[in-house]
């Protein structure tokens, strides 16, 4: 079996940069735990967890390099200079990083100071999935064919006339599987292939690093402030770091209905855009055009980011029902890095809890815009619901 590991240590998604900068700079004190869910029910065979902890163990050695440092300081100048000399210095320590194995079931854990464990979840789950191919002896397609299905797509999406981005890296087949398809995305300069959310592929290939926050900016919002306050929060201190840079709201973190309620005037000018991310997406799409109507903004200065689960029927359908009436851009993830011949794993990893003031765990949540598909802690999410006003 190959040793398998990671090559950089900017191979990771750019809402992670983004969030850990923020991070740092407004709540450096506080401690939060992740954890693994296996939610396609996959087997793993005998001596994964070792061989996890071997490529967990690798990652310590990771440095940002003179080059990757330089990349980020004109690339994204939004970021805080004290950050970039602080992520220069930064390692991964692998002792945060729990792993066990009881038959064929993983379990993995990460837990410690928040603004250093951030930067786990994603390459954690990039590398647990190209274990599993490797283990499992499970073959994928030859390079040829990998690269040729990705063009395919490319010509599908340019007929469509659209924008799209990469953002693949969390389920992806492989490094060299994710290495192929940039290729293949990257070839035609002039093609609406707009960037990559991984940082260290963005970087090879000369394209923009795209992506703001993700669910866990949200959730941790509603431990530290409540429920009630939490898009709010969540929303004022990402403007309070950026002012008015990487402005697209991720908006079903606890559902989109919820969200438009708290997304008022203010933070509908401010924001460039929301990203969608669960849902009937030409429900949402109508929810957005709505509300910006309702505020007087014109949808057509606006955007939105669809980014669950597209493949080129739902971008086609999506493009149909939304053209004309409002900004939309994609951002397409499995569908492209996991191409490859065999079924993609379905795999997670979320923030569980954050550790009060008074050195209790607070369970977290996340209520879907999918009837049954809410995360977290059972009564919390009860209490969500309730406070809310949440029927689902």
């Amino acid at each position: 079996m190959n040793f398998v590991r990671l090559r950089s240590i900017l191979d990771n998604d750019f809402y992670k940069i983004t969030m850990q900068n923020a991070v740092v700079k407004l709540f450096p004190n506080e401690r939060v735990r992740y954890h693994f869910i296996n939610r396609g029910k996959h087997h793993f065979p005998e001596g994964f967890d070792a061989a996890l902890r071997k490529a967990v163990d690798a990652m310590a050695e990771l440095k940002l390099t003179r080059d990757e440092k330089e990349y980020l300081r004109i690339t994204c100048p939004y970021l805080d200079l004290p950050y970039l000399d602080f992520l220069g210095g930064y390692h991964y320590d692998p002792s945060e990083v729990h792993i066990s194995q009881q038959g064929s079931d993983l379990h993995v854990t990460v837990e410690g100071a928040w603004y250093r464990t951030i930067l786990w979840e994603v390459p954690l789950l990039a590398l647990i999935s190209e274990l599993h191919y490797e283990m499992n002896n499970l073959q994928r397609e030859d390079d040829k064919t990998v690269q040729q299905k990705a063009l395919l797509k490319v010509e599908g999406l340019e007929t469509l006339q659209v924008r799209y981005a990469e953002f693949g890296t969390r389920r992806r087949h492989s490094y060299k599987v994710h290495d192929l398809v940039m290729e293949a995305l990257t070839r035609n300069s002039s093609s609406g292939f707009t960037g990559s959310s991984n940082v260290h592929f963005a970087m090879k290939y000369g394209v923009k690093p795209i992506g703001t926050h993700a669910h866990e900016w949200f959730m941790f919002h509603a431990a530290e402030y409540g429920f009630k306050m939490a898009n709010a929060i969540s929303l004022e201190h990402w403007v309070d770091v950026y002012r008015g840079d990487l402005g697209v709201a991720l908006s079903d973190t606890y559902t989109t209905e919820v969200f438009f309620n708290q997304f008022d005037r203010k933070f509908a000018k401010l924001f460039d855009g929301v990203r969608h991310d669960s849902g009937d997406p030409i429900e949402f799409a109508e929810k957005t055009i709505a509300h910006y109507k309702a505020h007087g903004i014109n949808p057509l200065f606006k955007y939105i980011i669809f980014s669950d689960g597209l493949d080129l029927a739902k971008v086609a359908q999506i493009t149909q029902a939304c053209r004309g009436k409002i900004g939309i851009s994609f951002g397409i993830g499995t569908n492209l890095t996991n191409d490859a011949g065999v079924k993609p794993m379905n795999i997670v990893m979320k923030l569980i809890g954050v550790k009060s003031h008074s050195g209790d765990w607070i369970p977290t949540v996340k209520l879907s815009d999918e009837p049954g598909k809410h995360t977290g802690d059972t009564h919390m999410i009860q209490l969500a619901k309730e406070f809310l006003g949440v029927k689902q």
